[in-house]
């Protein structure tokens, strides 16, 4: 499959069968993805693999503080208000996943149990936490988008699907104390991984991507 065509058929998959990636298959996968850029190859990510047992453990530990009624508290800046365009396409991507699970938009407690699964890994046995030192800022940020992207086309390639998740980065306090994270070091974002159910009603879900004029300008 040329990364052409993984581009095209790569969607984010938010229902994941039980089955766990073997870890042979993990150990190239994650080695392959160190060959991403970065700049001043500075390499700043510090990926943390969660599955199986540790996984559950982590997730409940989320869960319980939401739960709880704790607002969430990023390491990093998060809280940005969309507008105009931006806005227009968040409200799509919501239509997109809400429709396609028959969830009304005045449904507020179906909404927040979908929500919900964001800290359930949505079921995949795989997780992962997107970690970097602190003071490296918007640079490192731009580095482990770069990283994450990689790690993601390289899963689609051998037929591993995979969801990127801002939520994961929101609760970082039961993660930092499970995994001994140093307070140096901050949760950026995370993502869910592994094979996907196809019976999943959240995997119809499609979001459409503008044409090359709105986002390209060419100059010569």
């Amino acid at each position: 499959m040329s990364l052409t065509d993984i581009l095209q058929s790569r969607y984010s998959v938010r229902g994941f069968l039980p089955k766990p990636v073997p870890q042979d298959e993990l150990n190239e996968i994650f080695t392959a993805a160190q060959r991403s850029a970065s700049n001043c190859n500075v390499q700043p990510w510090q990926t943390l693999v969660v599955s199986g047992e540790k996984a559950k453990a982590v997730s409940n530990a989320m869960l319980a503080e939401i739960m709880g009624g704790k607002a969430p508290y990023p390491e990093f800046e998060w809280n940005v208000k969309y507008q105009d365009a931006h806005r227009t396409r968040q409200f799509g991507s919501a239509n997109a996943l809400y429709s396609a699970m028959d969830i009304a938009r005045e449904d507020k407690a179906a909404r927040n149990m979908a929500m919900g699964r964001n800290w359930q890994f949505f079921g995949a046995p795989h997780g992962i936490f997107f970690t970097m030192d602190k003071y490296l800022g918007i640079m490192g940020a731009v580095d482990l988008g770069i990283y994450a992207q990689t790690l993601s086309l390289l899963m689609k390639e051998r037929g591993i699907d995979s969801c990127m998740q801002g939520a994961l980065g929101q609760f970082p306090g039961p993660v930092k104390e499970m995994f001994n994270i140093p307070e140096e070091r901050g949760i950026l974002f995370g993502m869910s991984f592994g094979y996907e159910d196809p019976d999943h009603a959240a995997n119809a879900a499609r979001t459409e991507r503008e044409d090359l004029g709105v986002n390209v300008r060419f100059e010569a």
